[in-house]
Formats: structure tokens, sequence, C-alpha cells
């Protein structure tokens, strides 16, 4: 059901069952001093969205931009309330792949609606985390946005824990021998999936900055040590996955280097030997040519000659190689 929760909280205290929601405009003073509503909705069809958004007042720019599957994340004022979109990321079905979603968040004095879209990872925990937390949920709804942006980047560590798995084990296997094809396609796929998380999630920085620096409705100014709090969690994600597509660029690199080395290593070898047997292969050309006066051909002692000099070159040859690190 698209509506997962609508509960009013009066000093961090959950009221027994569900508030309902008619869809008739609520004036603010209706809602008592120290209350406020939280509404959870997951892909809620138009109808349910309007219904909600004609009793909370929402503006209707911020309820398309709500329903937009694709929106970056930002901060948006309209009034007295705070219009936020975040995105979620969690691990893909396809190997290597993140699927991402997206969470908008809508802020006022006396309520909070959290709308879900292609996120599995439901607020249910968070709710009940957050309830058994009665002193901090009193703070109000600029508390429960900082704990629902929390969740949300703290889904982005187990990602960032996966892709340095299969990263590291990649650059180890890689100091061994040259990646085979289909590991050189798994890197640049895995390359594409990090551009692609920094681009999506990257605002997320901006947006948490701005939550936590900037003069805004609904979030009380002691309420941003909470968003500096995110803030970092946010960058040592970004960090962490900058830090794994160097790694990657890194292991292409270094492995075309050792295999660079390596095919220098057996080109040496083979010039080594083929200079070794140059000797003797040139020598045999020579007395193998048909000519009658050679001097050496009818002296007796020619052909043991012949053999030591090749066997004293080819030894000189191969002890120098040897010395020198070809052989």
């Amino acid at each position: 059901m698209p509506i997962i929760a609508a509960r009013r909280y009066t000093e961090g205290k959950a009221h027994h069952g569900a508030i309902a929601l008619t869809g008739v405009p609520e004036p603010e003073e209706a809602v008592p001093r120290g209350c406020f509503d939280w509404i959870g909705l997951a892909d809620p069809t138009n109808e349910e969205m309007a219904r909600v958004a004609q009793q909370f007042g929402l503006h209707p720019l911020a309820v398309e931009d709500a329903l937009n599957p694709r929106q970056l994340p930002k901060v948006d004022v309209y009034g007295q309330q705070l219009f936020v979109v975040a995105r979620t990321a969690m691990k893909g079905e396809v190997e290597d792949s993140i699927t991402y979603g997206q969470t908008a968040v809508f802020l006022g004095a006396r309520f909070i609606v959290t709308v879900r879209l292609g996120s599995a990872r439901a607020h249910t925990d968070l709710r009940r985390a957050l309830e058994a937390d009665s002193e901090h949920l009193a703070e109000g709804t600029d508390y429960v946005l900082h704990a629902v942006l929390d969740f949300i980047v703290d889904g982005y560590l187990p990602i960032s824990d996966q892709f340095e798995e299969v990263a590291h084990a990649i650059e180890e296997a890689a100091i061994d021998r040259f990646p085979d094809p289909a590991t050189i396609r798994r890197i640049f796929r895995l390359r594409r999936e990090l551009r692609r998380f920094e681009r999506i999630i990257g605002p997320m920085e901006e947006l948490t900055l701005r939550l936590a620096e900037a003069d805004l409705p609904v979030i009380d100014p002691s309420a941003r040590i909470w968003f500096r709090d995110v803030l970092d969690h946010v960058r040592r994600a970004m960090a962490r996955m900058q830090g794994l597509k160097e790694t990657l660029a890194a292991t292409v690199e270094t492995a075309g280097l050792l295999e660079q080395h390596r095919q220098g290593v057996i080109t040496r070898q083979l010039a080594a030997w083929a200079a070794i047997l140059a000797v003797p292969t040139a020598i045999a050309g020579i007395y193998g040519m048909n000519f009658d006066y050679l001097p050496e051909l009818h002296w007796r002692w020619g052909y043991p000659m012949v053999w030591g000099l090749i066997l004293v070159i080819c030894g000189g040859l191969l002890w120098r190689f040897r010395r020198i690190g070809w052989l």
C-alpha cells in the first residue's frame, strides 16, 4: 500500500492509531504546539499524492518533482516549507551494478511527508528507532529530516564495501598476470558505475552542505550540527568511490606496465639466444660454401678448432648475458 504510515507525535511520543488523510486542508493552528505529523508514502499514485498535498498545503511544483523519479538531490524553499530530494542507492541484481531510487521530503513546522520512489529500503526500522528515542524525536521535524538523510547515506556504505572487495581482488590478480578480456570489461563496467554514482549522488554533498550552513525555514540553527554529520558521511562515501575509480584506473595502468616488463624480459631472452645461435650459424655458413681453396679444409685440427671456437664464443656470450640479467 503506498501510504506506509501516517502518525502524529507529541513531545516525541507517538499517538495511538494513524491520522486520517482526508485531503481536507488542516490549518496549522489545528496541530497542538509540540506536535507534528509524519506521513510516509511509497510509490504513491497521483490521486493519493494530490490528497496529501491538499491536506498539508504542498506546493504543486514540489509535488510534481516528488513524482518524477529522475530528480537530482536538491533543496527548494516554498514559503515556510522545505522540499528536499535525496537519491538512494543499493546493490543491483546484475553483477557490479547499482540501483537508484529517490526520496522526496516535504518539511513544515508541524509535518514531514516522505515520498519514496523505487527504493526498497523502507523507513519502518528508522521510524521504530526514532520512536524509541523520544528525547530526540521531540526536537521536531528537522531532526526527522536529518535521520532520514542519514539513513539514506548509510545505504551507500554496503555498495562501497562491495566495490572495494571487487577492486582489491582485481588489483591483486593483476600483479601476477595481465587481466584477461573478461576482467578488463568488468573493470570498465565498474568505472562506468562509479562515474554514474558520482553524477547521481554527487549533488548530495551540496544538499547537505546547504542544510548545514544556510539559514532555511523550519531548520533550527541548533540542528545544523546534525546535518554536518550527514555531510561528513556523504563526503566519506564520495571519497571512497573516487578512490575506487582511481584504483581501477591504476590497476589497468600498472598491469600494462607489468605486462610490458614481462614482454621486455622475454624479448631480451630471445635476443640473447639469437645472438648465441648466430655464432655457429655464421661459422657453419662460411664452411658450407662450395669453394675448393679454404685453407682450413685440409688442416688436421681444423674441425676440433672450429668446434672449440664455437663453444668459446657461445660460452662467453652466455656468461655475459647472464651477468647483465638477460638470461
